[in-house]
């Protein structure tokens, strides 16, 4: 059974339902943490050996959850892998794999505040399962299904946010996507035993805002699966434990691609006029986030086996 584990300014939590027991552990990092899974093991069997009186551990909802996953640390993004994604951004035929990296200084807690920069006016969600990894992954490292969970420690909600009138007019997704509190995190750790990573595609990501439904779709809609894709990043890249990376985004964000007679018209123009063409038309969108929208986005399998908690961030404009 998955555990979920939560981190406060105090320390680190075992969750179980609405009551949190505090796992007796040195850790300050995540790293440290899964480097430590015997205190969370043993916390488990303490929190099962004390029974379901409802009185266990501290509330949930007494405690201020941060981010489980500590920086810095090495924040990976899959691009465009989601098929419905895809469909909404305009790509047609095969997609190939690309990676980019996010500031570890974009991370943030699951209940703090998005600000929005001053200078950015079209701001965009993108709910995100991201992988927290538990061992090194070599350059090299050739990752199937079956050895996955010998990499991949557990599971997190994260919310790549993206401001992009950044993004498209510099084609520049490191800054677009890396302004403080750009990637909300959490609220849970969720370490999967390794029989439950058959599951996976199971899992299903919601996210509204304003209780606006605007993306839900499974696993089962991803281009390139998680093993696949730590094996094609493992070309280049290293991952050490308590390292993120998020696998990409379902259908449904704000952005979507114009429609194929306005983006031939667009061709045509120079880039200045082009750009403020279209960035005039999304000044029409509704769904770019303002100040005071509340997000919330969660991950769970349908059956409540594997359930990553839900996340609620508002959104501020910057002073």
């Amino acid at each position: 059974m998955s555990t979920n584990v939560l981190r406060t300014a105090d320390g680190w939590w075992v969750v179980r339902d609405t009551r949190a027991v505090r796992i007796e552990t040195k850790a300050v990092t995540t790293a440290d943490l899964l480097a430590d899974l015997a205190a969370v093991r043993e916390t488990v069997r303490e929190a099962a050996a004390s029974g379901d009186t409802g009185d266990t551990g501290t509330a949930v909802a007494d405690l201020v959850a941060l981010s489980p996953v500590t920086t810095p640390c090495r924040v990976v993004a899959q691009m465009v892998n989601y098929r419905s994604h895809a469909r909404d951004s305009g790509f047609t035929g095969d997609i190939p794999p690309t990676f980019f990296r996010k500031a570890s200084g974009s991370v943030s807690g699951p209940g703090e505040a998005i600000v929005r920069p001053s200078h950015v006016q079209f701001l965009d969600y993108e709910i995100e399962l991201g992988l927290v990894m538990g061992a090194p992954l070599p350059v090299g490292t050739v990752v199937t299904e079956q050895d996955l969970p010998s990499y991949v420690a557990g599971l997190v909600v994260t919310n790549d946010v993206s401001a992009r009138d950044v993004q498209l007019t510099k084609t520049q997704f490191y800054e677009s996507k890396s302004y403080p509190t750009f990637t909300p995190t959490g609220p849970y750790l969720c370490l999967l035993e390794p029989e439950e990573f058959a599951h996976l595609l199971d899992l299903r990501l919601k996210l509204t805002v304003n209780g606006d439904l605007r993306q839900d779709r499974t696993l089962a809609d991803m281009i390139v699966r998680p093993a696949q894709a730590l094996t094609l990043l493992a070309r280049f890249q290293t991952l050490d434990p308590g390292d993120l990376l998020l696998t990409g985004t379902p259908g449904g964000t704000a952005l979507k691609a114009p429609p194929k007679a306005v983006e031939k018209v667009g061709a045509l123009l120079p880039p200045a006029l082009k750009w403020k063409a279209f960035f005039r038309s999304q000044a029409r969108n509704p769904h770019y986030l303002r100040d005071g929208d509340l997000i919330t986005a969660a991950i769970a399998t349908p059956d409540g086996r594997i359930d990553l908690g839900e996340q609620r961030t508002t959104v501020t404009d910057a002073q």
